[in-house]
């Protein structure tokens, strides 16, 4: 092999792995909640995120207030909400009903 074909190589392998690394620096990291008042999960991603802003929006909160720093009065206020404006299809799969 030459210098060439094996600087070549490197710097293929040196691109594809900045663009791994620019891929997980960027990637949401999400998390469940468990809702003590209906007693079920949340997966808290980008799904709940809308409800969330959308919940915040209408009630005249920060929307990009992270949820789990509301006072429990607030998020049981949302949960509330959220059970009466959510796909409840999808809240029975977070309890594990299928």
């Amino acid at each position: 092999m030459t210098g060439g074909a094996n600087c070549a190589r490197i710097l293929a392998l040196a691109g594809a792995l900045a663009t791994m690394a620019a891929g997980v620096a960027c990637e949401h990291h999400y998390y469940r909640v468990y809702d003590p008042y209906y007693t079920d999960y949340h997966n808290w991603d980008r799904d709940e995120i809308v409800y969330y802003q959308r919940w915040a929006d209408e009630t005249h909160r920060d929307r990009d207030r992270d949820f789990r720093k509301l006072r429990p009065e607030e998020q049981k206020e949302y949960w509330t909400w959220r059970h009466n404006h959510g796909d409840h299809n999808r809240d029975d799969r977070d309890r594990g009903h299928h």
